[in-house]
Order: structure tokens, then sequence, then C-alpha cells
């Protein structure tokens, strides 16, 4: 049996995944691979820490140097994130001839291009099937089974963290904050949960996506963005008198050579598969020309997960003859394809304002919609009559900028307490 050594950098939640499986399964991994491969080194911060893996003595460094100047590792694996060392390692690994595989979102999303330059250049592999949704193989999906389509659009549960705090929020009635709170405990949340609440997290990964199934380079600026940390219980229950499910979901869609890209909280109808997708898990919904629509589904994090797709992509890489003088066709990238802006959205919303209990601000309020072509498919106001009550509009769709032009105009009014919540409605 021909022998591949491998290195690891990082040996927290994801590497120890992947020490895992790597021990585990090595029978299978051996027959799926042609190879036995042994983890020669893991670089860490700190030897001397506890770790829950029983990892032999001298594998553990902290000096980067052991690893990419070492002509027998044959292939490094990448799971530190964050932008600085990884970026640094990576490239210093790819120009020693080392093949890599990452699963660091926020580097794919911002200088992916780069690595898949040098890549190029220094005729190696560069894999990073773990970067989306855990263990869901999206990106082999669009990069080999797909590549008879042209995609049209990708929806997408993209983090499950936030998923898993709208599950709760839904199902048992909690508040954000206290779903928010049970997620840390449960180790879905960090300890800062700006990241994954706020959206940046499925932006990075929607940025991914959407590079690779529309083959140009995407600007992870250039992708509309909020967050989940809004929302109420109360908009929570009038989904679901609607018929609705909220997700926080990440949209690309291109027409005309023109792409929009967004990531923002949604009312999905409940007929929908995604609206039924729970937990921590992730689903991401792609429409091709030819194949219609296609979901792929899973858990979204944790270490065996990730790690199985980390593994997969070791497997790939030694399928695909590690022999390093061989050269390495990558998929050509296209410059930055031009991005729609957010005001010719065309959308239903969902509005929740505090407005004074009093005859005629309904009408005022309608007025001003009516001036600016929003139109109102139903209307509701919930809570004992008092000075200030919630007041919730559906509109029929409209695009975005006519909404916020009524809505500036609908602040002005006399009796607007505040407009407390927006939220898109989208009825794929």
């Amino acid at each position: 049996m021909k022998k591949v050594k491998i290195a690891l950098l990082g040996v927290g939640n994801v590497g120890s995944g992947v020490w895992k499986i790597l021990s585990t399964n090595q029978r299978e991994i051996r027959k799926r691979s042609g190879y036995d491969i042994e983890v020669s080194k893991i670089l860490v911060r700190d030897i001397s820490k506890k770790r829950p893996l029983d990892i032999p003595e001298g594998i553990l460094t902290t000096d980067i140097n052991e690893i990419v100047n070492d002509p027998t590792i044959e292939i490094v694996v990448e799971l530190m994130g964050g932008n600085e060392p990884a970026m640094e390692y990576m490239l210093s690994a790819m120009r020693n001839k080392k093949h890599v595989v990452t699963a660091n979102k926020l580097l794919l999303a911002t200088q992916g291009g780069e690595l898949m330059q040098v890549a190029e250049e220094e005729g190696i592999m560069l894999y990073y099937e773990a970067s989306v949704g855990g263990g869901i193989p999206v990106i082999h999906g669009i990069n080999e089974s797909l590549t008879a389509n042209r995609i049209e659009s990708i929806v997408g549960i993209l983090n499950g963290t936030t998923n898993y705090i709208l599950t709760k929020m839904s199902l048992d009635g909690m508040s954000f904050e206290d779903a928010l709170k049970e997620a840390q405990e449960k180790g879905y949340a960090e300890a800062d949960p700006t990241s994954d609440v706020e959206g940046f997290d499925a932006v990075y990964k929607l940025a991914i996506l959407s590079s690779l199934a529309f083959g140009t380079k995407i600007d992870v600026d250039s992708i509309y963005r909020e967050g989940i940390s809004n929302l109420k219980s109360e908009d929570i229950e009038f989904a679901k008198e609607f018929g609705y499910t909220i997700k926080l979901i990440g949209i690309a869609t291109e027409k005309d050579d023109v792409l929009q890209m967004r990531v923002h909280p949604a009312m999905i109808p409940n007929k929908h598969p995604l609206a039924n997708v729970n937990d921590s898990y992730n689903a991401i919904f792609i429409r091709g020309n030819a194949i219609g629509d296609l979901m792929f589904i899973g858990r979204g994090a944790g270490e065996l997960p990730t790690g199985s797709a980390v593994v997969g992509d070791i497997i790939s890489i030694l399928r695909n003859n590690v022999d390093l003088s061989s050269t390495i066709e990558t998929k050509e990238i296209n410059p930055c394809k031009t991005t729609s802006s957010m005001d010719e959205t065309i959308c239903e919303y969902y509005i929740r304002l505090w407005v004074n209990d009093r005859p005629g601000c309904l009408g005022e309020i309608t007025t001003e919609f009516g001036k600016h072509n929003v139109s109102i498919a139903s209307v509701r106001q919930k809570g004992e009559r008092g000075s200030y009550v919630p007041l919730v509009f559906i509109t029929h769709a409209t695009p975005e900028g006519d909404l916020h032009k009524a809505l500036e105009e609908i602040k002005k009014l006399e009796g607007i307490s505040k407009i407390d919540n927006i939220i898109r409605l989208e009825n794929f």
C-alpha cells in the first residue's frame, strides 16, 4: 500500500474531526484512496495544552517551517481559520509544491482569486469543499455534477447557528436572546456571535458559491447583508399567521449578465422545502436551466460533518494523482460581473410599525403607500387599544426603492412611533 504524508494546520474543532475520521475509518479510506494516509505533523500554538485526542509524541509542532520545508509532506490541510497567518502558511505550502485543503471561508471569499492563481502557477491542487455547508458536497456538485447546466439561481440556509436560533424562536417560542444563549451553551455559536447573527458568515459562503456557479470574481462588499438580531418574537408569530417561516437566507441570481446577491432574513412559504429545514442544518437550493431545481441538505457545522468534507478533499487529491509533477487545470474565473442595487429588487414585504391608536392614522399611512405605488395586500393590528399599537402590513410585489421612499414619508407622519421591522417575503 502506497503511503502519503499530510500535515494539519490546527487541531481545534474541525481538526479533531479530521483526526478522528482518519483514525476510525482507516480501512475505508485506504480502499477508496489507494493510499495509507499518515498525519506527519500538526501545527499548534501550544504543545503543552491538554487535548482530548491521543496524538503520538513528536507530531505536534509550533514551527510552520517543519511542515512547509519538509519534502516528504505532500498535502497541507489548513484548519486555523481567519486571515493571517493562515494565508501566509497556505501560500508558503503551495510554493513548496504541496497540495492544500482548506475550510477557510473568509480567505476564499476575500482572497480566493490569489490562492487559485498561485495554485495554478505552482501546478498544485487547492480543494475547499468544507468551506461551505459543512459536510454537504455542494462545491463538488457545482464543479462537477452541474457543469452541463447554466445555473440561474442559488438560494440557501448557509449558517447553522442562525438556523438553530430561528428554529428555537419558531418552534419553542424563545426570544432571540434566550435562543442565542442556548446556541452558545451547545457550542453552535461563538462567545462573540457577530459573524453568524449579523450575516457575515453567510455572505462569505454565498460569495464562494456565486464565484463557482456564475464563473466570476465576487466582491464580498457588493453582497447586501442583514442579520437576525432585530427579529422579535412577534415577527415570528405574525409570520406563522400569514403561512410563512422566517429563515436567514442567501440569494444569488443572474439575469442578462447582471448578478444580484443578498443575505437577509426572509419569510418563506411553509410549503417550500427550505421552510422545513430546522436545527443547525444547512440547505442549498440550486436552479439550473437543464436540471431544474435541486436541493442539498445536511449538517452545516460540527467536527465530524466538516471533517468529513475535509477528508473527502484529501481523498479527491489522491485519486487525482498526488504526483507533484502533474499540471492542474483550473476553472477560469472571469472579471466581476455587474451587480444590481437593492432598490431594483422586487418583493412582497412585511412591515411592522408602532402607531398612535387614533382615527385616521391608518388612512394616512395607506395614502402614502399609494402615492409611491406600493399596493397593500393585508393589514393586521394586534394588542389592546392604547396610546400606541403594533400595525402590520403585507404588500404586493413592489420595487424596494419605491417602498423605502414611501416609508421615509410615513416616518414623518404624526403618530408614527417607529418602523420596527421590514422583512422580505420570498415566494420561490
